[in-house]
């Protein structure tokens, strides 16, 4: 792994993939089918694509009651375990409706409301991904949404989903999942089709495919974000263990060719002895030839002259995953200031959360961490404003109101506020 200096320029920072040209027009070929002709467009992209045919696209009950039993048992308690950790703290981000009265009568306030659909997209065909049903379907759940709408691409052979993801579906509380991937599915879900009624807000990883759809049909419908590949920042001192800083960037690069790993530190011993075992365990990796790319190309050491340099790196990163272990590193934290998600300590290393924690793990990627947030319970709500202005609040703001308007001219609103007060 290469080791260079913080003064080196950083090459791996990055930027949101916009795809290519001939991407963006294939997706939007594709959403707007979809629109024209629905289910049908949907059958023959699952065909192109998946390489299957679907004569139903919607998973039946007795489709998810046969996937829980298949399940192994050990594994369903984990998956319900990681649920009810999930849930939890996603209740700690509830916060209610508020109203406040004035002297004067006026009340004022915010009205919190659940969005009514959401469609939650989970990454498949080759691969089972229950934690992203988890971590998508609890906080839409806990954010009182009604309607809960899954899609996940066939597997090739079978046309079915994951078992895992359909008992976690279960578990999470969504029961309307269909057999459908990629942008059509997107599309379905944004515009809707005979089968699929569209929702108000899509959620979820997916392909550099799903991500331009997601930005396409954004506006009509909302999106939580555009996720690019994995990453993590390792911020360490001498005190961190060489092969458990190791094991750590590794756990981010196996998930993609592109996925990015570095190691910040100030300590030249570290940087060597950490280089040497990310060699000696990428060599018994299974996913060794995805892992090796991603080292290769997006992954690095950085050694700085000082802990304030490395954090300094570390906050201009901004990476999806930060791990701080240091002697202290509850005294760094608040130095901390871009981050989607920070791991405190050698006990805490980036897969606890990935599953079981608790905090989401759909998080912002693309250096996107340096103004945006976790997926929560908020994704999932709108707010209102409440306005209740008394009589006597009127008369005693009206001629300020009016003047403001009339500032932008804008004569109608100032009217609008005399006519009562001349009553």
């Amino acid at each position: 792994m290469k080791i260079l200096k913080v003064s080196d320029q950083i090459s791996i920072k990055r930027s949101v993939d916009n795809g290519t040209e001939e991407q963006r027009a294939i997706v939007k070929g594709i959403i707007e089918t979809v629109r024209q002709n629905g289910d049908k467009a949907l059958k023959e992209y699952t065909e192109k694509f998946d390489g299957i045919s679907l004569d139903e696209f919607k998973v039946s009950q007795g489709e998810i009651e046969e996937a829980f039993r298949q399940v192994d048992g050990k594994i369903l308690e984990i998956i319900k375990e990681a649920a009810e950790n999930i849930r939890f703290f996603h209740e700690k981000q509830l916060r209610p409706s508020w109203m406040t009265t004035e002297e004067d009568g006026t009340m004022l306030g915010q009205k919190i409301t659940p969005l009514d659909s959401v469609g939650l997209y989970v990454p498949g065909g080759t691969a089972a991904y229950p934690s992203s049903v988890l971590m998508n379907v609890i906080p839409a759940k806990v954010a009182g949404v009604k309607r809960i709408v899954i899609t996940s691409p066939p597997d090739k052979k079978t046309g079915k989903l994951p078992p895992a993801v359909l008992a976690a579906a279960q578990i999470a509380g969504a029961e309307e999942i269909y057999k459908a991937g990629g942008a059509q599915a997107i599309a379905a879900l944004a515009y809707g089709t005979e089968t699929i009624a569209p929702v108000d807000k899509i959620t979820g990883p997916g392909n550099i495919f799903v991500a331009l759809a997601k930005r396409e049909v954004f506006g009509d419908v909302d999106i939580d974000m555009i996720a690019g590949p994995s990453e993590i920042a390792i911020l360490a001192d001498d005190t961190a263990q060489a092969d458990e800083v190791a094991a750590d960037l590794l756990s981010q690069a196996e998930h993609d060719p592109m996925a990015s790993a570095v190691l910040v530190t100030p300590s030249s011993a570290l940087a060597e002895q950490v280089s040497a075992e990310v060699d000696r365990q990428l060599a018994e990796l299974p996913r060794q030839q995805i892992a090796s790319q991603s080292i290769e190309n997006y992954g690095a050491i950085y050694v700085a002259e000082n802990m304030n340099e490395a954090i300094e790196t570390v906050n201009s990163l901004a990476p999806e995953h930060l791990e701080i272990l240091t002697e202290s590193p509850m005294e760094l934290l608040g130095q901390i200031r871009h981050a989607g998600a920070i791991f405190l300590g050698r006990f805490s290393p980036e897969p606890v959360g990935d599953y079981f924690a608790g905090p989401n793990h759909v998080l912002p990627t693309n250096g996107t961490a340096r103004f945006s947030s976790p997926l929560n319970v908020e994704d999932f709500q709108k707010k209102s404003s409440i306005l209740l202005y008394s009589e006597k609040a009127l008369k005693d703001n009206g001629e300020k109101i009016a003047a403001f308007a009339r500032l932008e001219g804008l004569e109608a609103h100032a009217r609008s506020i005399e006519a009562r007060l001349r009553k």
